[in-house]
């Protein structure tokens, strides 16, 4: 998960919107930390559950991870000021974005995981195209 954050931070430079669905567990707070530190960052990384988000500046760059797990109504992104986040040209990725249903622009990736006890399986859709030889 590590790895394929990295990567997935290289075919983004420029910002994007990137939905993470899968259960409780599946890594996808470890893909975003893979993506964090591949960009430099040292510091704690940690799922934004109670605070929804948490704003990272690395390199000039502005990535905002949320965790919309305990989101009751996607009205609540706009009282914090969601919109902001979202129209920027900053990297937004997105756990459980189907709380956000109605809310939410158009992704530009999303990644589905799922694990059991012995693997991981990852499916990526994309919106736009993008090299995949990264």
């Amino acid at each position: 998960m590590m790895a394929l954050g990295g990567k997935i931070a290289d075919a983004f430079p420029q910002g994007g919107l990137i939905f993470l669905h899968g259960d409780l567990g599946t890594g996808k707070t470890t893909l975003v930390r893979g993506l964090l530190r591949h960009l430099g960052f040292k510091g704690t990384v940690k799922s934004p559950t109670y605070a929804l988000v948490e704003p990272y500046h690395i390199a000039s760059r502005d990535i905002y991870h949320f965790d919309l797990y305990r989101l009751a109504d996607p009205e609540e992104l706009e009282y914090m000021g969601g919109r902001d986040y979202l129209s920027s040209d900053a990297l937004c990725l997105i756990e459980w974005p189907e709380k956000a249903q109605g809310f939410l622009p158009t992704e530009n990736l999303n990644l589905f995981i799922q694990h059991d006890d012995t693997c991981r399986d990852i499916r990526i859709e994309s919106t736009i195209p993008f090299d995949t030889n990264q």
